[in-house]
């Protein structure tokens, strides 16, 4: 599939998640930014939210709140990774940035930590649909 915005509207449209439809959001408002729209992917992908790029993602009040919104998407997609790379604690998979002190995610830090993920992983997602990204995913 070509990488058009008409294409991410139509994917946006035929999406059942809460957590893709936040995703393609923040695609569809950045999309005028950027001269070469696979940029709005490979951006966040090789950097990560850690590095500011995703705006709404930065301050702890906006990730503890977009963990809480997408708790249980994220928490699929946290289960999955693990099931598929054969690790069995958040911890093995974060290393030293996970709060080993707080295993169920109950604090500001690894709830943070698992919104970067859950939007990260999700944008990764929605990659694999554009033939353009292919290499970069």
């Amino acid at each position: 599939m070509k990488l058009t915005l008409t294409n991410i509207k139509e994917l946006k449209r035929n999406c059942e998640s809460p957590l893709k439809k936040r995703v393609f959001n923040y695609i569809i408002s950045n999309w005028s930014d950027y001269n070469d729209k696979k940029n709005i992917f490979t951006d966040v992908l090789y950097h990560g939210c850690q590095s500011g790029i995703v705006g709404e993602l930065i301050y702890y009040s906006d990730t503890v709140r977009f963990y809480k919104q997408y708790r249980q998407e994220i928490n699929e997609l946290l289960y999955d990774t693990m099931n598929e790379t054969g690790l069995y604690a958040p911890s093995e998979l974060f290393g030293d940035k996970w709060d080993k002190e707080d295993p169920l995610a109950q604090d500001t830090y690894n709830q943070n930590l698992l919104a970067w993920f859950g939007f990260e992983e999700t944008l990764r997602s929605i990659a694999y649909n554009f033939e353009t990204l292919q290499n970069y995913v």
